[in-house]
């Protein structure tokens, strides 16, 4: 990076000024900190307007952000975390905005068993977060023979009425999107990649029939415009067909107003001392060492718990066994990274219930962290002053260590430690 006060390079030798050098990395921390929640907003506010749903106060928020992030702007600290604070508010009205759009498009989700093996015959897998590129797609392979797979944060489509009316949307295919490589080996069928996450594929493998659509692109691979899939369904048809394989069912499609239809029953067994705490845990899932610890974590919550989870960070406990409370199930998958706003009205629904501010529920945020979308989140949980959310399984690289001691000052940001020990902290305090 180049500073264009010292005209030197940011936090070298000869840099002696403020802005972006390195010589205060808390303003810089901040600025980088604003563009990635920015980057998140956008891809919200992205999908949202892909099925014809914008916000001025969105738009509106993007310039002004932006704009704070050009040299010499600004170098009061006080100033910038205001804003980041305001991005964590901003990024509630998008995803808002987009849980409007996709709800009014495909309906409200609901609870929803979905099949993990696979049917004999031809196949095509998508992965990524848009709806509205799964929904094109199975109206033009309707009848057509070829059945359609969901692969990762596509997994809570099931959930929405206008999308699991199709015959042929025929289960959930693998896992996380790291674990692409070796799972998108093994599927015979053709392949597509809606959004981010995708990883550029080995030689030799699968690139011949991957292909992408949108924002996505990965060289070597087909890309289609217009949502015109005739060449896809053409090579999906020319492929060995999948063989038949069992799987076992897992559960999806609780959005927020699924589960506030529930919300006498959660009260009553709260204040009966069957449901003793709540668990969101979820986030961003990835290949780095440390995250089994999400999964140690949720193999540990007590049986009078309850867990939430939502984002690809559920495939590392998902398909384990929690059983359920009277009726309810332990494990509440909420949805995508796009669902957010479902779990946080959930969160705000339980504190209006109980007459309690969030942070004094019996619920414990355990988040995994990665992305930009899952920075934006972040941001907004701190906007709306919820405290006491666990983190890891590193700090954010991007926060200098003073931002950090500020967000751990005033909001108890915490990291993760152990399972065991997270655990003994939050239900024995």
């Amino acid at each position: 990076m180049f500073c264009y006060q010292c005209e030197q390079t940011a936090g070298g030798s000869g840099c002696t000024k403020l802005g972006v050098c390195g010589k205060n990395e808390d303003i810089q921390s901040l600025q980088d900190t604003l563009l990635y929640g920015l980057k998140g907003i956008a891809a919200y506010a992205y999908h949202a307007r892909e099925l014809g749903a914008h916000d001025e106060e969105v738009d509106a928020f993007m310039h002004e952000a932006l704009f704070k992030t050009v040299t010499n702007v600004s170098f009061d600290l006080t100033q910038y975390l205001e804003l980041v604070l305001k991005c964590g508010a901003v990024n509630l009205k998008a995803m808002e905005v987009l849980d409007r759009a996709h709800t009014q498009r495909f309906g409200n989700p609901v609870p929803t068993a979905v099949e993990t093996g696979t049917k004999p015959g031809p196949g095509i897998l998508v992965t990524g977060h848009d709806l509205l590129d799964l929904y094109e797609l199975l109206k033009q392979t309707e009848g057509a023979g070829i059945n359609i797979y969901t692969h990762s944060e596509m997994l809570p489509a099931h959930g929405y009425p206008g999308l699991n009316k199709f015959k042929h949307l025929a289960g959930n295919y693998g896992g996380a999107w790291q674990e692409q490589k070796k799972e998108f080996n093994a599927f015979s069928g053709a392949l597509l990649a809606t959004t981010n996450c995708v990883l550029i594929p080995p030689e030799n493998s699968y690139l011949d029939r991957l292909f992408t659509i949108g924002i996505t692109g990965v060289p070597g691979a087909t890309h289609l415009k217009n949502r015109d899939f005739k060449s896809l369904i053409e090579k999906a048809g020319s492929l060995p067909a999948l063989p038949g394989s069992a799987g076992k069912k897992i559960w999806t499609g609780f959005h927020h107003t699924a589960i506030l239809g529930l919300a006498d029953k959660i009260v009553n067994l709260v204040q009966a001392g069957k449901i003793r705490h709540f668990f969101l845990i979820g986030g961003c899932d990835g290949a780095k060492p440390g995250r089994n610890y999400y999964t140690e974590f949720a193999e540990r919550v007590p049986k009078d718990c309850l867990i939430l989870t939502l984002a690809c960070g559920k495939y590392r406990f998902n398909k384990l066994e929690f059983g359920e409370i009277e009726g309810i199930p332990r494990l509440i998958d909420v949805g995508q990274c796009n669902n957010a706003y479902s779990a946080i009205q959930v969160a705000l629904a339980l504190g209006k219930a109980f007459n309690l501010p969030v942070s004094q529920l019996p619920l414990t945020l355990v988040l995994s962290w990665f992305e930009q979308k899952a920075v934006a989140i972040l941001l907004t949980l701190l906007y709306l002053n919820i405290k006491g959310i666990y983190i890891g399984p590193t700090p954010p690289a991007f926060i200098s260590k003073n931002i950090f001691g500020i967000l751990q000052e005033k909001f108890n940001l915490r990291l993760i430690s152990t399972p065991e020990e997270d655990l003994k902290r939050i239900l024995n305090k």
